[in-house]
C-alpha cells in the first residue's frame, strides 16, 4: 500500500535519481533540502543554505570531518580491524538513490521531513511539536 502521507512531504522534490557524482554535477548550485534513500527508504535528510550540489558531492566523496552522511555510512562499514575508506562509502553511496528541492528556507523543511521519516543516518531527531504549537 503506498504511503500517501510520506509521498505527499516529497512531491516537490526531483525523482528519485541514482546517487553517483554525474547526478550530483546536475544538482544546482542553490539553498535546499536534500534526501538520500536506499531501497525506497529515506535514510538522511540534509540541508544547505549555499549548493546543493557541493553538499551533495560533499557527502559523496568528502570526509568523515566534513560530512554527518559520511560519517555514519563509515561506521556501519567499519570493521573491527579496518576503517571504511573513503571509496567505500562512495561504493555504498552509489547503491542508494538522491533526492532535491530548492528552497529559500531549508530549516523548517527539513526539521519536518526529519519528523516524519525518522532517517538512520540523522544524529538528532527532533520532536514533533504539538497541535497547539508546544514541545
Amino acid at each position: 500500500m503506498p504511503d500517501t502521507v510520506h509521498d505527499d512531504l516529497l512531491a516537490g522534490f526531483t525523482a528519485p535519481q541514482p546517487y553517483t557524482l554525474e547526478t550530483v554535477a546536475e544538482a544546482p548550485n542553490a539553498a535546499g533540502v536534500h534526501v538520500v534513500l536506499d531501497r525506497g527508504v529515506v535514510i538522511y535528510v540534509g540541508r544547505t543554505r549555499r549548493g546543493l550540489r557541493d553538499r551533495l558531492r560533499q557527502h559523496l566523496n568528502g570526509n568523515r570531518d566534513s560530512s554527518v552522511l559520511h560519517d555514519q555510512v563509515g561506521q556501519v562499514l567499519d570493521t573491527p580491524d579496518n576503517e571504511a575508506s573513503a571509496d567505500d562509502i562512495a561504493d555504498w553511496l552509489g547503491r542508494c538513490e538522491v533526492r532535491w528541492q530548492e528552497m529559500d528556507n531549508p530549516e523548517g523543511t527539513k526539521e519536518a521531513l526529519v519528523v516524519a521519516f525518522k532517517p538512520r543516518f540523522n544524529r538528532q531527531v527532533p520532536k514533533p511539536r504539538d497541535a497547539e504549537g508546544g514541545e
